[in-house]
């Protein structure tokens, strides 16, 4: 996912990588990616990325300048979990470095992924991913606080990103929803109950 940025930066001596995701109810997606080198590179601008042509209209790319650090800040929002894994192409041909997908099993969001980053100097690194959720975190490999897990990666480690959130299915038949099919049904048993007592007590006059 957006984490392939991870491996741009061991190509690249890139020294912030910042990546946050928000899980919406809806299971959808909204997030920013900053990914920047200290400020008096070469180029000058730092790290550039590039969206996946299915996502261009989804995601904004704009340049990042903030503390020392130039590069690129891409932005986006109602991204499904399909399409926050393709953003695994934002790091080009490095993207098989890292990886982050989201998937829905009933009632529980898990989240799995990795993230190499033996081929980055130990002496940079400012490298994280902070993900919340609409529900209650009952496992991770990060730090959580309430309904948000961070996770902070070491340069010269391969690091594991594990989560499972328990968080109501957005496409389940609601409670509010089967009460009301089951009064509708309530209210039409009585009244055909009630047409078939006034017919027993009340029998057609025969002629």
């Amino acid at each position: 996912m957006l984490l392939a940025v991870l491996a741009l930066l061991a190509l690249t001596g890139c020294a912030r990588v910042q990546v946050a995701l928000a899980v919406q109810p809806d299971d959808t997606v909204d997030g920013t990616i900053v990914v920047a080198t200290p400020a008096g590179a070469p180029d000058g601008r730092g790290p550039q990325l590039a969206v996946p042509a299915d996502l261009t209209d989804e995601v904004e790319l704009s340049p990042y300048d903030q503390d020392g650090f130039v590069g690129t800040r891409a932005a986006f929002e109602n991204l499904t979990f399909a399409q926050v894994s393709q953003l695994n192409l934002l790091g080009g041909n490095a993207s098989g470095r890292a990886n982050l997908e989201l998937h829905r099993v009933g009632e529980r969001i898990a989240v799995q992924g990795r993230a190499d980053l033996t081929t980055m100097p130990v002496d940079r690194a400012d490298v994280r991913l902070a993900m919340s959720f609409p529900g209650e975190v009952v496992e991770s490999d990060g730090e959580t606080d309430g309904g948000t897990v961070t996770w902070e990666f070491v340069p010269g480690e391969v690091s594991q990103i594990n989560a499972s959130v328990i968080s109501t299915d957005p496409n389940a038949p609601s409670i509010l929803g089967w009460s009301l099919l089951l009064a509708g049904l309530v209210v039409v048993a009585a009244g055909a109950a009630v047409l078939l007592a006034r017919r027993d007590r009340n029998p057609p006059i025969r002629r």
